[in-house]
């Protein structure tokens, strides 16, 4: 089978260079973090995902898959760095993207063929990765075959949606398309539906993207709404999706992961026409404070508080605390500036207190439940973690001092919380 060598070993290229030496190919898997690549070699996996360890481990085992700090020339280029954000400049950092296409294009032969995944704005492919490998003589789309193929995985699921998710391809050209089924048509389960070029297959990853996060953003807006009329939100959202046209998302504490808070960005980066859903961005971007205004009503202050938050994941049974609405709120409570009216100095801050069961990051002062909720006079569930959903409310009131619990995700049964003399401020 042909050789593959996937650039960036991180939450997308390592599941996708395990998948390809499971299914049989010769598999390099290629970082620029020796650290990386020495863990790896060690069995080590640095991504909790489900499942994903025993997957590395069988390829590896398998001798089908290598770790290398080195390009090797193979039939297959894959390229999986991130793409991050810049906030300042609010456009996408491609230097990843720059430099991994030009570490390839030494090791290119003829009738190769390298795809991008990576999620980039639209008219990446062409206009910043071409350029860049027809330096080397070859010409994109006649001697190489130049393709965006977008990823589209969900963590906490991600070896399955690798297999059985739809994928879009694009190519500068047919023959590009061409080549890159031929490969992806392998392992997919999904549909391969073919784009008409490079760019529109961009266009589409970020739109899919998009259109999730500007739904949550009306339902986070709905919930505010409800709550101004004394009405659930979540209620009337049931009732709402019962018509076969309506399909509303689920409000929340906002949006994190890596895809929906920056997607949206990219989609607009080369046009002036981004309106509705750079609006939609600020009203999930602004969520963590609006949780921060419903702690903050049910106290004169909040001086001297302390403040349980749980769940620091991005989202519900997973370990990702990427751009995670829980961090987020936990840091604006820690920044909220008091004055003692009794004195002429500040007041003592809320205390912050922080638990995930699902995350192993040693770096964010996580404390176990017992010890987060213990003397609580606030508590705030920003995941929907089924550990969440299970706690005892008795529990929960006998060990806390006060009596407010916000739940953002609505995964606690409001009548148990009130028996137990709990006031439950749902989204």
């Amino acid at each position: 089978m042909s050789t593959i060598c996937v650039h960036g070993l991180g939450y997308i290229g390592l599941p996708t260079a395990a998948m390809f030496a499971n299914y049989g190919y010769e598999v390099v898997g290629y970082d620029v973090s020796e650290e990386l690549v020495s863990r790896l070699n060690q069995g080590d996996v640095h991504i909790e995902e489900p499942g994903l360890r025993a997957f590395v481990t069988q390829a590896l085992e398998s001798g089908k898959l290598r770790i290398e700090s080195e390009i090797v020339p193979s039939k297959y280029h894959l390229i999986c760095v991130p793409t991050p954000f810049d906030t300042e400049s609010q456009r996408a950092d491609l230097s990843y993207v720059e430099a991994a296409a030009s570490a390839t294009t030494p090791h290119l032969r003829t009738g190769d063929t390298v795809i991008l995944e990576s999620t980039v704005p639209p008219g990446t492919t062409v206009g910043t990765v071409q350029p860049i490998l027809e330096e080397s003589g070859f010409e994109a789309g006649k001697d190489v075959a130049l393709v965006h193929c977008p990823e589209t995985v969900l963590t906490g699921d991600m070896i399955t949606e690798l297999k059985q998710n739809d994928r879009v391809i694009g190519g500068v050209n047919g023959v590009s398309t061409e080549a890159a089924v031929r490969l992806y048509e392998t392992f997919l389960e999904g549909e391969i539906r073919t784009a008409a070029n490079a760019t529109t297959a961009e266009f589409v990853k970020l739109l899919q993207n998009t259109y999730r996060d500007t739904n949550i953003a009306l339902a986070n807006e709905v919930a505010k709404l409800a709550r101004d009329y004394r009405i659930d939100s979540r209620a009337a959202i049931e009732l709402a999706n019962s018509h076969p046209r309506v399909d509303l998302h689920q409000p929340g504490p906002g949006v994190g992961g890596h895809c929906l808070p920056i997607d949206p960005w990219f989609l607009g980066q080369e046009s002036d026409e981004l309106d509705l859903v750079a609006r939609a961005r600020q009203i999930n971007d602004e969520m963590p404070a609006y949780v921060v205004n419903l702690v903050d009503d049910h106290f004169e202050s909040l001086a001297g508080r302390k403040i349980a938050i749980l769940g620091i994941a991005y989202k519900g049974n997973v370990g990702d605390t990427r751009m995670s609405p829980g961090l987020q709120v936990a840091a604006q409570l820690r920044a909220i500036e008091l004055t003692d009216e009794d004195s002429d100095g500040p007041a003592e801050p809320p205390r912050i207190s922080l638990n995930d069961p699902h995350v192993t990051d040693q770096t964010r002062d996580l404390e176990d439940l017992e010890t987060a909720i213990d003397g609580a006079d606030a508590v705030v569930i920003t995941c929907d973690h089924d550990e969440y959903a299970a706690i005892d409310p008795e529990t929960l009131a006998s060990r806390m001092r006060g009596s407010v619990v916000v739940d953002t995700k609505a995964i606690v049964d409001e009548d148990a919380y009130r028996e137990s003399a709990l006031t439950v401020v749902r989204l």
